[in-house]
């Protein structure tokens, strides 16, 4: 039975005239006159028995039939060349991995650590694409994600790489010279809040023994890195997670002013089908991170460990002091 498939050339046609909204933009795109671009989209619209353009004069827009199509469209059109430039590859012997990661981790821990890995492994490649929220990997070209524990990865395993750990961080040109001495000190300084973690800042006091403090003043923000950025502004102090702000704290962009944490909202992890084989390549990259996770958590618990008792050895000191 044929299958109900369009063309490729008349899909590929639809995609750049739907982006750009414009049969001119989309034949410079694609080194066609306009008539050809039209023809083209008035030969798939008679196949497909819908109107995907509304034209008015000159203009054209999408309908709402169209809008939908072409987002279905595009992401097909991406997946199809991704598989084709694998299979190209495969003759060289180059291992291709399709991996789904959330954007502020994957662009503070995740590509260092694939950088690394990819240097050991020069016939492995790592392509990255954003996915925020859990997806079904049976509607997907995914081998895995770097991801966050979740309910929704049913059929799914999840190997651990480590727990959120949120910190107070902020800029010292803020700070002015202050020396904060606890957590009530924070509470007279702008706050800056994550529209997804509105408690955050109320944990953390809370957790810190002052419930009665639970300030949700303050610019909100949608992503970690906004935050982490307004804090280098010096617009306000941040709560983020510490493994997001290591470079801004090694270099002084950002500092601790109360080194008191809580645990966050999120558990990252390395998620694959249940049902799935993984690859060699895959489990060699899945091992890299895993390894790198765990030597992550033993160092900032050594770090921890002596910064208490240099903090307890002072204390000390001071007491014994006339």
């Amino acid at each position: 039975m044929r299958r109900k498939i369009p063309s490729t050339g008349a899909l590929i046609t639809f995609e750049a005239a739907a982006r750009y909204q414009s049969f001119s933009r989309a034949a410079e795109e694609l080194s066609l006159t306009e008539g050809a671009i039209s023809r083209q989209i008035g030969v798939l619209e008679e196949y497909l028995g819908l109107q995907l353009f509304h034209r008015v004069k000159k203009r054209v827009s999408l309908s709402d039939i169209g809008r939908a199509y072409y987002l279905r469209v595009r992401e097909d059109l991406a997946r199809l060349e991704r598989d084709t430039l694998g299979a190209m590859a495969y003759q060289n012997g180059q291992q291709f991995l399709e991996l789904a990661v959330i954007p502020t981790f994957t662009s503070k821990w995740l590509i260092p650590k694939v950088a690394s890995f990819c240097e050991r492994h020069p016939d492995i490649t790592v392509n990255l694409s954003e996915r925020a929220l859990p997806f079904l990997f049976g509607d997907s070209s995914f081998a895995a994600a770097i991801h966050y524990r979740h309910p929704a990865w049913a059929g799914c395993i999840q190997e651990d790489l480590f727990d959120e750990e949120l910190v107070p961080v902020v800029s010292p040109k803020l700070l002015a010279g202050r020396q904060l001495r606890s957590a009530v000190d924070l509470a007279s300084f702008p706050m800056l809040h994550k529209n997804t973690r509105e408690d955050a800042w109320t944990r953390w006091f809370a957790a810190a023994g002052h419930e009665e403090l639970a300030p949700m003043a303050g610019p909100r923000y949608d992503l970690f890195s906004m935050i982490i950025q307004g804090a280098c502004c010096g617009i306000g102090i941040a709560l983020v997670p510490r493994l997001y702000v290591q470079d801004e704290l090694r270099d002084g962009t950002l500092v601790i002013p109360i080194d008191f944490s809580i645990r966050g909202l999120k558990q990252y992890c390395v998620v694959y089908p249940e049902h799935k084989k993984i690859s060699p390549a895959a489990r060699l990259l899945f091992d890299w991170l895993i390894k790198a996770a765990a030597e992550e958590r033993d160092a900032q618990l050594m770090s921890q460990t002596s910064t208490r008792l240099q903090a307890d050895s002072l204390d000390s000191g001071y007491s014994r002091s006339p």
